[in-house]
């Protein structure tokens, strides 16, 4: 299945149905008075966040979506049916924007969550609405409410929990597959991640999810190589994971041009709470290990740790590493589980 995490849909919501002008004719009743029955109502276009989805690739291929008008109403007082609602389901994480792309009307982060994007219209009053002691045969009815149209712009933004940062080739898909199930393309070229991967990653009984997204290189908030479009991916991350590919000749360099493309996007993310490791340290001999970590410690102003993503040398500490910041930040946004109750005294 191809990603897809940006898509253009047209919507229009149903019509409604249009009120009845009808009177009641039946032998032997004179002055039946006014049955005309009220319209139906127009159905809605409905976005709800589904699991089991992580693409809007469905939205490639259909981008109307067009709710069913309300039927009018007709004699014997009989209301017209409603119009059917549209639903769009989309992956949890999708952000619904105006047609601006910046003004956000939803941000659907939960399963089952919903959100109205066009109310369809009211159905018409018939004439028997109308009836009073002083118009008893009204001859007026109303017409239904009119469709309402927008235009939306769909975007996803995975829910993971680490998300995974780096130059080209810095060894992230290969962390993703010695860790997870997920089986990320792995080459010795750059660009080989060209969309993101998501695995299931487990250590000590407790699993979280790694989102892995193609690598960054200078100028990509200009919109060099893949450019930052799939940084929105990691902004919902508890953690950086920045891997620092342990035999480039300027480790340091590398460091400072993710950071600096974290700044440019903004969003945050330069913020978020990261752990940096210096990977492919199975190429290395002790000596070239310590001086490459004494360089990245130099501008990170914090620890390096080290780890070989494909002999799974430190693999394990860099998992518990990030399931205790992962711990921590749920902490900070849920509180404590239980509050102590205070002891009643008479």
């Amino acid at each position: 299945m191809k990603f897809l995490d940006l898509a253009k849909v047209y919507l229009r919501s149903g019509a409604g149905g249009n009120g009845a002008v009808s009177f009641r004719r039946e032998k032997f009743i004179e002055y039946g008075g006014p049955d005309g029955g009220n319209g139906g109502g127009g159905g809605d276009v409905i976005a709800e966040a589904v699991e089991g989805l992580n693409t809007l690739i469905d939205f490639r291929y259909q981008q109307h979506f067009f709710a069913r008008n309300g039927q009018g109403g007709a004699g014997r007082l009989r209301t017209g049916a409603d119009g059917e609602d549209i639903i769009l389901r989309v992956p949890v994480g999708t952000e619904i924007l105006d047609e601006d792309e910046e003004t956000v009307i939803a941000d659907l982060t939960e399963p089952g969550q919903r959100v109205v994007l066009c109310k369809g219209g009211n159905g018409g009053f018939g004439n028997a609405y109308f009836k009073s002691s002083t118009n008893q045969a009204p001859r007026r009815a109303n017409p239904g409410q009119p469709a309402v149209e927008r235009t939306v712009w769909l975007r996803l933004k995975l829910i993971a929990d680490v998300g995974l940062l780096g130059l080209p080739n810095a060894g992230k898909s290969t962390f993703l597959a010695a860790t997870s199930n997920a089986r990320p393309k792995v080459a010795d070229y750059p660009f080989t991640t060209l969309h993101p991967n998501l695995g299931v990653v487990g250590v000590d009984g407790v699993e979280f999810v790694v989102a892995d997204i193609p690598g960054l290189i200078e100028g990509a908030s200009e919109g060099r190589g893949l450019g930052d479009l799939f940084l929105g991916h990691v902004e919902r991350c508890a953690v950086l994971l920045h891997l620092v590919d342990g035999t480039a000749d300027e480790v340091a360099e590398d460091y400072e041009t993710i950071i600096g493309e974290l700044e440019a996007y903004g969003a945050g993310l330069a913020d978020k709470p990261r752990i940096t490791v210096l990977n492919k340290v199975d190429s290395l001999d002790e000596e070239l290990r310590e001086m490459q970590r004494e360089f990245l410690e130099e501008v990170t102003g914090g620890p390096v740790m080290f780890m070989s993503g494909a002999t799974g040398e430190g693999v394990t500490e860099v998992l518990r590493a990030l399931r205790s910041q992962i711990d921590e930040d749920r902490l900070r946004r849920n509180g404590p589980d239980v509050e102590e109750e205070e002891t009643w005294h008479p």
